[in-house]
């Protein structure tokens, strides 16, 4: 196993802790970039849709996993998101300055979610976020003028200071900026001392009071910052689909972003883009594995909500950390071969919670 010696703070609080890193993301960008000629339409609009859903996720995993916040109505917020960038579309304004119109806005009803989570926590606080999922639920089916209501609304065509985007080459890469300057914003505000007192509050929140941490001003913050990431998210996600209705946002687009990022792994950037990956991909493998099941299985129509449940028990139960977890597992046990013990991993639960960022 390969332990960095460093003997400078700098090292400590870098992007890149292990050696290599840059070079193996450097590759993945490459390998990105050069994505839409390497894959067919379908696939490449099946990683414009990872890369959308690992911006929310970034935003629910620093709630979630380092603020150690609970959510059950972030749907809402991609919601706002969405509509916000579909009025403002519909108006004429430049992708940017709509991007950021929709972030803030998410941003400010963030703010206003996160004030029950200066008072109540665990089932309590999602019980409060679930509220206020159907809520704006609510508002959007309600409110005609502005949302459609229940008959949806057209998202009108991208533009960039007056030039007009139709492909899906260039939302593509839209959404790939989008992504990449989501996660170097999350990566830096995790080593700031905003992201440690996150980490600290998720930890054990009157340890950090008695280090002077402002719990009401953190958690609000977190919450904020949590529902602007996925504001931009719901932004993109609005001009990818085209149109939108309130039942794309609902209780069950909540649950899928919170297993997306248990399934991915909890306290772990990469846990976003991970549970991303398999909540897009898993459609078209359940929809491939019918053809082999008998009829009577395979023609269930519960059959994608069981084996979503039955995977999100199996993680829970089997692999709490998640997806990025085993990997980190597996990278450890091919790096102490052939010392690897078979107790190695046993006491995994004695360790703190922030070790997972490691």
């Amino acid at each position: 196993m390969r332990y960095p010696f460093k003997t400078r703070y700098d090292q400590d609080i870098d992007l890149a802790r292990q050696p290599g890193q840059r070079t193996w993301y450097l590759l993945l960008l490459i390998l990105l970039v050069a994505a839409p000629w390497m894959l067919s339409p379908y696939l490449l609009s099946q990683v414009t849709f990872i890369l959308i859903y690992g911006i929310v996720g970034l935003g629910l995993m620093l709630l979630c996993g380092f603020t150690g916040l609970f959510s059950i109505g972030h749907a809402a917020f991609l919601g706002i998101g969405a509509y916000t960038e579909a009025y403002l579309a519909a108006r004429g304004w430049p992708l940017p300055v709509s991007l950021a119109a929709s972030a803030l806005l998410t941003a400010a009803a963030g703010v206003v979610v996160g004030l029950p989570a200066l008072r109540v926590k665990g089932m309590y606080l999602g019980i409060a976020t679930l509220a206020f999922g159907f809520i704006v639920e609510e508002i959007i089916a309600r409110w005609e003028s502005v949302t459609g209501g229940n008959a949806g609304k057209t998202v009108a065509t991208l533009q960039t200071f007056g030039l007009p985007v139709n492909g899906e080459l260039q939302l593509y890469f839209i959404c790939l900026v989008c992504a990449v300057l989501a996660t170097l914003f999350v990566l830096n505000l995790l080593r700031s001392p905003t992201g440690r007192a996150f980490v600290a509050i998720r930890d054990s929140e009157i340890s950090a009071q008695s280090m002077g941490i402002p719990l009401a001003y953190y958690k609000s913050l977190s919450f904020a910052v949590s529902a602007a990431l996925a504001g931009i998210g719901g932004a993109l996600y609005a001009h990818k689909l085209h149109y939108i209705s309130p039942e794309q946002f609902d209780i069950v687009q909540s649950i899928d972003l919170l297993m997306m990022i248990v399934i991915g792994g909890l306290g772990s950037v990469h846990g976003a883009f991970l549970g991303a990956i398999f909540l897009i991909s898993m459609p078209p493998v359940i929809g491939w594995a019918k053809n082999f099941l008998p009829a009577v299985i395979g023609q269930a129509t519960g059959l994608q909500a069981f084996v979503y449940g039955a995977i999100l028990v199996a993680f829970v139960m089997l692999e709490p950390m998640g997806m990025y977890g085993r990997w980190l597992k597996l990278r450890i046990w091919m790096e102490s071969f052939p010392l690897y013990r078979r107790g190695m991993f046993r006491r995994q639960k004695a360790f703190l919670k922030s070790e997972r960022v490691k």
